[in-house]
């Protein structure tokens, strides 16, 4: 008896002052059972309601009743914790990664308190102003050398607002011989985007991209590539898109898409799964809950990518997915140009790649051979190491890329190739970016 009374006292010691803790640390009033029971009771009628999936819903909403009525979540006074701990009950049963509980009692009182014109201005001003700090998504976009257009998109933003940034980048990109879009960092948004970048992926006939369920209407939609685009289509030059886990959402849905329609070449890592759009819809003052209300259904599977993710053609890790498709698009371009002249632009960065891949090493032997004098140019051997050096100039470590090419540290634009007449070396050929050489022959001792 003693025993007992001595744990009740520890724990009603620790419960409060863990209850003071949490009202130090976050300044946040803690939960009541009578909250627990309003949160769980609304969000099991916008599940029962909404969530594509009838059985499923009244399957998570009796779970999380039950566990509620059992005193299972009566030790938790932490809201935050509490909304982790519901989403995890709820996609235990589900398996539904779009489906979670959040705390955000200051993004609810912003809505609920937004009631005039002048309100919903500033409300949405507020939301544009967010998405324009992140550039809509549009992190990055530049040419690679070998004219390899690369996209870092790392959201698929609202195209009422984001549309012009994507139009840019598309077309910024129209002139390349090969894009790599890059979602490793992309969780989602909106389909309607996915629609816009697509479009300038293919010809102006219509493509049909996806089909879409609707629960809470029992409706379907398609989703087809549009008819017009402003500025200029890249419906030939190759695509590779790059995933990784984190991938997810709308961003798998453009992987999927292109995957199946044969239009791009996935590299990287499966992605998250998750292919049931929704939306957050408010549960109570503090509580919002996430619910996919449709389901995608590709016109050429006749399914989607939820739970499975989408898989890439390419598999590798997401650190080095960048680097593999790269490297294919340039092995690619150089494959399906006859031209001297354009496969001697391909293969530079592609050298460069190689040898951050596939470090070449000779040995000191080898290395002391290449040193001597060729007209103005210097190479010297020093600890083990190659340098170059033209006249009284900077001096260049060298770094082999074959057994007689070599890049210059710090000098993309020039490269050397030793020339040899049997196993003598005679000559130094300056290798340059844009296909010009030049040649000097090595001074005799």
């Amino acid at each position: 008896m003693k025993t007992i009374i001595k744990f009740t006292v520890i724990t009603i010691t620790f419960l409060m002052l863990l209850a003071s803790q949490l009202n130090a640390q976050q300044n946040v009033e803690l939960l009541t059972v009578k909250e627990q029971q309003t949160v769980i009771d609304s969000i099991a009628s916008k599940l029962n309601a909404n969530y594509v999936f009838p059985e499923v819903a009244k399957k998570m909403s009796s779970s999380i009743a039950s566990k509620l009525e059992n005193g299972n979540y009566k030790s938790i006074l932490d809201p935050q914790e509490f909304a982790s701990t519901l989403t995890a009950d709820l996609q235990a049963i589900s398996n539904d990664k779009h489906l979670r509980v959040s705390f955000a009692p200051d993004r609810i009182a912003e809505q609920q308190q937004t009631v005039t014109a002048e309100d919903s201005i500033a409300y949405l001003n507020r939301y544009i102003n967010s998405m324009k700090r992140n550039n809509f998504g549009f992190k990055e976009v530049k040419i690679m050398a070998g004219n390899i257009g690369y996209l870092d998109l790392r959201s698929f933003s609202n195209v009422e607002y984001a549309g012009e940034t994507a139009v840019s980048a598309m077309n910024f990109l129209s002139n390349a011989d090969a894009i790599i879009i890059d979602l490793r960092n992309n969780g989602g948004g909106s389909p309607a985007m996915i629609q816009l970048i697509t479009s300038y992926l293919f010809e102006s006939a219509p493509v049909h991209l996806n089909n879409f369920y609707w629960r809470p209407s029992d409706q379907n939609s398609q989703t087809w590539t549009l008819p017009h685009v402003s500025g200029t289509r890249s419906p030939d030059t190759p695509v590779y898109v790059l995933t990784s886990g984190r991938t997810f959402s709308a961003a798998e849905e453009f992987s999927y898409n292109l995957k199946h329609l044969e239009r791009a070449t996935l590299v990287g890592e499966t992605t998250g799964g998750g292919a049931h759009p929704g939306g957050s819809v408010v549960a109570t003052d503090r509580f919002m809950v996430w619910v996919p209300t449709g389901r995608a259904i590709n016109p050429i599977t006749n399914t989607n990518w939820e739970g499975t993710g989408v898989s890439p053609h390419i598999k590798t890790t997401a650190a080095d997915a960048l680097d593999i498709a790269y490297m294919k698009a340039l092995e690619l371009l150089i494959k399906n140009n006859k031209e001297k002249e354009l496969q001697a632009f391909y293969e530079w960065p592609l050298a460069e790649l190689n040898l951050k891949t596939n470090p070449v090493t000779l040995d000191a032997k080898d290395l002391k051979a290449f040193a001597g004098i060729y007209g103005p140019r210097i190479v010297t051997y020093e600890n083990g190491k190659l340098f170059y050096q033209r006249g009284s100039g900077t001096k260049y470590e060298l770094l082999p890329y074959s057994n007689n090419e070599f890049m210059l540290k710090g000098l993309d634009s020039f490269r050397i190739r030793f020339l040899a007449e049997g196993n003598t070396i005679t000559a130094l050929q300056g290798l340059y970016d844009n296909g010009r050489t030049d040649k000097n022959a090595k001074r005799k001792n």
